[in-house]
């Protein structure tokens, strides 16, 4: 099974936190900090995508129903 995109990059948001922690260099801290931003949007976005096609999925099953 396919692990769903969203969850991939929450994954890796999580990893690049635990790094960032992890890490006594202030500046790749942040930039690592930054990158699990990052992913958490990416994240985010493609959550919402996938509400959006599966209510327009819904939406079209409904209009044919009629």
């Amino acid at each position: 099974m396919m692990v769903k995109e969203s969850k991939f990059f929450r994954k890796r948001a999580e990893r690049a936190e635990r790094m960032a922690l992890a890490t006594s260099d202030d500046e790749a801290s942040q930039s690592l900090s930054n990158l699990a931003k990052a992913y958490r949007s990416q994240a985010d976005v493609l959550k919402q995508r996938n509400k959006i096609m599966k209510s327009e999925k819904k939406t079209d099953r409904e209009m044919r129903k009629k």
